[in-house]
This record gives C-alpha cells, sequence and structure tokens, in this order.
C-alpha cells in the first residue's frame, strides 16, 4: 500500500524524484490506453463484417415474416368474407 507523505516536508531533490515518478506514470498510462484503444479498434474492424451479415440476415427474416403475415391476414380476410 502506498505510504502517506506530506510534501511541504520534502527537500527539493525528493520534489523533483516525486515529479519524476508522476510523469512516468501519466506517460505509462497514456501508452496502456493507448494499446487499449488500438486493439479495441482492430477488434470492432474483425468483427464488423459479421455484424454487417447478421443484419442483413435479420432484415430479410423480417421481410420475409412481414410477407408471410400479410398473406395469412389476406387469406383469414378472404375466408371470413366467404363464410359470411
Amino acid at each position: 500500500m502506498a505510504q502517506s507523505v506530506n510534501i511541504t516536508e520534502l527537500n527539493l531533490p525528493q520534489l523533483e524524484m516525486l515529479k519524476n515518478q508522476l510523469d512516468q506514470t501519466a506517460e505509462d498510462a497514456k501508452d496502456f490506453f493507448k494499446r487499449k484503444i488500438d486493439f479495441l479498434t482492430k477488434q470492432m474492424e474483425k468483427i464488423q463484417p459479421a455484424l454487417q451479415e447478421k443484419h442483413a440476415m435479420k432484415q430479410a427474416v423480417m421481410e420475409m415474416m412481414s410477407q408471410k403475415i400479410q398473406q395469412l391476414t389476406t387469406l383469414g380476410a378472404a375466408q371470413a368474407t366467404a363464410k359470411a
């Protein structure tokens, strides 16, 4: 666990060392997130074609279901008028 330090009690070389550590920590964090963004971008590029294909298939299924529902509705209405 990190130690609590009162910076008013530090001398100049200690403050400079602390600043360097903080700068390095910030650079490490920037590097980490840059790598993370690059990784996620590549993963998105990999799955995008599959998602596009799935979307197209879903659209085709929805269109087919809509046509079937329309046919059944028309058939039901025709049968109802034939019975009357």
